[in-house]
């Protein structure tokens, strides 16, 4: 399906901070597809979105179908998912009901971002809310506002705004040290505990935004692992979750892993900073306790940042309500 020369919008079926997303209807073929349309002011961040997704072609990353630009605002068309988003749907069952659905889900997020990857792009706001349910039971992510390519040269430029959703965010985005495709895997461990919990990161450890975003980037814990998991689950986590991103594995060797393979845990290689007990599933300090962070971290000196990213998170939260 390419762009549709006439259209109908119909109701909404989601919003963001600038921007509205509703269910359209090509006027000649009646094929849906949905439209995500900015008023001129905040166009930016769409056209963003609209130039990363023209680039790409994948399975698993929802289908641009062109755009259209006028003095009253800025359009994306894209393909229609049938199933909405993941975070619809756990939030309805409480979390997915099976290991093996949660499996499945991921295995598709994963060869998503695998794809993302390869190409040098990073998806910078990884959650259920930003994948998509095909009618199939298939994943595709989506919502590619805070995505960047890696030959960006603002990357690392400290005045460069912090994108994406603090509770999903790794703690080196947070402190600002650079963004790379590692900050991806943490938030997809982020996203395996939402679907496994039907709650967000860290919901049951922090009061408040502010209060996230300092323990993420200062603390030395880690998200509540789901309590019941299988063995594979929670190596699958250690995996991503850790804090420093030197050590988390790639979205190539995740796909290879025996939590999205099937496989039994023995045929997977292990190793002592994975959680070995049901207590030590939230808190393992994969070898970073607080005290002993290194002071080039600079921790003391991200308050402001930090207070920064919180306000801008509650923001939006209120502005998509």
């Amino acid at each position: 399906m390419v762009r549709p020369k006439e259209w109908v919008r119909g109701n909404a079926i989601g919003s963001g901070s600038f921007s509205v997303v509703s269910l359209a209807m090509d006027k000649s073929t009646g094929h849906l597809f949905v439209v995500k349309s900015a008023p001129t002011g905040a166009r930016s961040t769409l056209k963003h979105e609209a130039d990363i997704l023209a680039t790409l072609d994948s399975p698993h990353v929802v289908r641009c179908l062109g755009h259209h630009e006028s003095r009253g605002g800025f359009d994306l068309f894209m393909e229609h998912m049938a199933g909405g988003s993941l975070s619809d749907i756990v939030q309805r069952f409480g979390g997915l009901p099976t290991e093996a659905v949660i499996r499945s889900y991921t295995r598709d997020i994963l060869r998503g971002l695998e794809y993302l990857h390869r190409n040098r792009i990073a998806h910078c706001d990884i959650k259920c809310k930003n994948a998509l349910l095909g009618s199939a039971g298939n994943v595709k992510l989506a919502d590619f506002g805070s995505a960047r390519r890696l030959d960006c040269p603002n990357l690392k430029n400290p005045n460069h705004p912090i994108s994406g959703t603090p509770l999903w965010m790794a703690p080196e985005v947070l402190r600002n040290e650079g963004l790379g495709l590692p900050a991806d895997v943490w938030s997809l461990g982020c996203t395996v505990i939402e679907m496994a919990t039907g709650r967000p990161p860290w919901a049951d450890d922090v009061s408040d935004p502010m209060a996230a975003v300092l323990k993420i980037a200062c603390g030395g814990e880690l998200p509540r692992f789901p309590v019941g998991f299988s063995a594979e689950g929670i190596d699958f986590l250690s995996k991503c979750l850790q804090r420093d991103p030197r050590l988390r594995w790639t979205c190539e060797e995740l796909l290879e892993h025996g939590f999205i393979r099937g496989t039994a845990l023995k045929g997977v290689a292990t190793d002592s900073r994975t959680p070995t007990g049901v207590l030590e599933y939230g808190f393992d300090k994969a070898g970073w306790d607080s005290e002993e962070i290194p002071t080039q971290i600079g921790c003391s000196t991200i308050d402001r940042k930090a207070e920064a990213v919180a306000e801008a998170w509650i923001l939006t939260q209120r502005t998509s309500l």
